[in-house]
């Protein structure tokens, strides 16, 4: 058994974008860091996430290795093919075989012999009901959605395992226990069939696995010649060749033959079938009805891993044209794999009404008109976030209108607390937001009356604010910022940085007065000068103080210097 579940996600790929919470049926989802990942009990391995990721980050488990390890280990390995194939490769049935055989298989056989062994087995157990529901076990997503997800109508599943393992089945029994059976089709709910520890699928390989492989050990598929003598072994399947479309498996029956009071229907897509079960009572129903139950929409042939875009409408086309019709088919199988469906139901928790109430008011939701159920998170209502926030397979960040109140909150705040005025404006020269300081700087008188307004000064015109309106009708017309340094409005002085926010849209500017700064630069200034020339009187002063002091003491000396040579010239005589 295969411990890998069919569907993973690359992490570093995923983008927080939610669209597969929102896509998946049964919402199998668990969103961590951001990242969304498949929860594998309870996955039913649909692949709608696959399908809807836009960045592909949803993959699929490859088996390749393990077929190819299948081949190598020397054992007989044969072909169950979808019958959708015809819908994904433009080949002949012989070509076809041809090229699987080069890839090292030894034989083909069509899936569709398998689906003729069900048909008639579910038309032998129709005929022998006289009321009640059937719902077929063909599709392998319906029946894991239903014993997961719908549990009360386990019993009511065709006891009789798939076309896929009633093949298998046929096969080994035909050519041997020891052989392995690699089925290949649409379907990636297949790959839990052949995880089964029945001996019945060793493997299950999707259209797409199967084209890469092609691609890289043949290349070219051209120049490969089918051989008129390969043929589908033990034979060519007839009706069973309609399964894949939608309504096939019924018309099969109905090629086999039922009571006139057999109702038979058809349904495709979980979400169809979940509203069909709904409020449903089997035991009352009155006349034997048999539901063809399948998890694609149209069928088989829009399987999630069909890897072809052809039309559905021209598959189904090609689909009908080469059916092989029977001239009798006959009302007892070869053989058909019996199976006995049981629940295996997911656990679910229960919250009250209080545990929903106090999560709501964590993501912002205090009141019922809070609840938008937007579906943003990918969930139908706010209720079932909250439920799984509690279940922890969820993040408060999910929920966008929570998430825009915090930017929101945030932002007010940065703006609110900001000194410098800042406003923002709409291609019509309207305020979409200002803060606190750009009211107090411009508005004057009508400061309060702006400020108890719940939206500010939210639709006021600019121009009638400000008188440098024009500098944002031309960066609206420009799309070029702008700075205004000691922009001079009413003996006032502003440093204005407008700058663009939406090309042609929005712009925004920061404003800031510094009338008061320059005046006290000016003033500063004039101090500096004053002191400087006082600082220069004084120099002056002392350099002609100190000049005048100069002089008297050159004069004394001289004086003392003078008598004092008198003096000697005395002594000496």
């Amino acid at each position: 058994m295969n411990n890998q579940h069919p569907v993973y996600t690359l992490i570093n790929e995923c983008h927080d974008c939610y669209r597969c919470v929102r896509e998946c049926p049964v919402k199998a989802i668990k969103i961590e860091n951001n990242h969304a990942s498949v929860i594998p009990e309870k996955c039913i391995s649909c692949g709608t996430c696959v399908k809807v990721c836009p960045t592909n980050a949803k993959c699929v488990r490859s088996d390749l290795e393990k077929v190819k390890n299948l081949l190598i280990s020397g054992k007989d390995v044969y072909v169950s093919l979808a019958p959708s194939w015809r819908s994904v490769f433009e080949n002949s049935a012989q070509k076809m075989i041809a090229i699987l055989k080069k890839l090292g298989f030894k034989e083909v056989s069509e899936t569709a012999i398998g689906a003729q062994e069900v048909s008639i087995k579910a038309a032998k157990l129709l005929n022998e009901t006289e009321s009640g529901l059937w719902i077929s076990s063909a599709c392998p997503v319906i029946v894991e959605y239903i014993r997961l997800y719908q549990p009360e109508f386990t019993k009511n599943i065709t006891p009789i395992g798939s076309p896929a393992k009633t093949h298998a089945k046929m096969l080994k029994n035909l050519y041997g226990k020891d052989i392995a059976v690699v089925f290949i089709g649409p379907c990636i709910g297949k790959k839990n069939e052949a995880d089964e520890n029945d001996n019945l699928i060793d493997a299950s390989l999707t259209f797409e696995e199967l084209k890469i492989w092609i691609a890289d050990k043949i290349g070219d598929i051209s120049q490969i010649k089918k051989e008129s003598y390969y043929e589908f072994v033990p034979y060519s399947a007839h009706e069973g060749t309609l399964y894949p479309i939608n309504g096939g498996m019924n018309q099969t029956i109905q090629k086999v033959g039922v009571k006139p009071n057999v109702q038979l229907m058809e349904i495709c897509g979980i979400p169809a079938f979940e509203k069909a079960l709904e409020n449903l009572d089997a035991e009352k129903l009155s006349a034997p009805i048999f539901v063809e139950a399948l998890a694609c929409e149209s069928g088989c042939i829009t399987g999630p891993c069909i890897a072809s875009n052809n039309p559905s409408i021209s598959s189904i086309s090609d689909i009908m044209q080469k059916v092989k019709v029977r001239d009798e088919i006959p009302t007892e199988p070869q053989l058909v794999v019996e199976c006995d469906y049981s629940p295996k139901e997911v656990a679910t928790s229960k919250y009250s009404l209080e545990e929903i109430t106090q999560t709501l008011k964590k993501i912002g939701k205090h009141t019922e008109e809070d609840e938008l159920n937007c579906g943003g998170c990918g969930y139908n209502t706010c209720r079932e976030l909250a439920a799984a926030l509690l279940d922890g397979v969820a993040e408060p960040s999910m929920c966008v209108s929570y998430m825009r109140k915090i930017a929101m909150r945030k932002a007010a705040a940065m703006l609110r607390c900001m000194p410098a005025a800042i406003v923002m404006v709409d291609n019509n020269m309207n305020i979409i937001e200002a803060n606190d300081s750009f009211m107090k700087m411009f508005t004057g008188d009508m400061y309060e009356i702006f400020k108890s307004r719940p939206d500010g000064m939210t639709g006021a015109a600019i121009d009638r604010i400000v008188e440098f309106s024009d500098i944002f009708r031309t960066i609206l017309k420009t799309g070029k910022d702008l700075h205004k340094e000691h922009y001079n409005v009413k003996d006032r002085l502003f440093d204005i940085n407008a700058f663009t926010i939406e090309p042609n849209e929005i712009v925004g500017a920061i404003i800031t007065d510094v009338t008061q700064t320059e005046t006290t630069r000016e003033k500063i200034s004039e101090k500096a000068k004053e002191v400087i020339s006082k600082n220069i009187s004084i120099v002056q002063e002392i350099a002609c103080l100190l000049g005048e002091h100069m002089v008297e003491t050159e004069t004394l000396l001289n004086s003392i210097a003078n008598d004092y040579d008198d003096k000697s010239s005395e002594d000496k005589k």
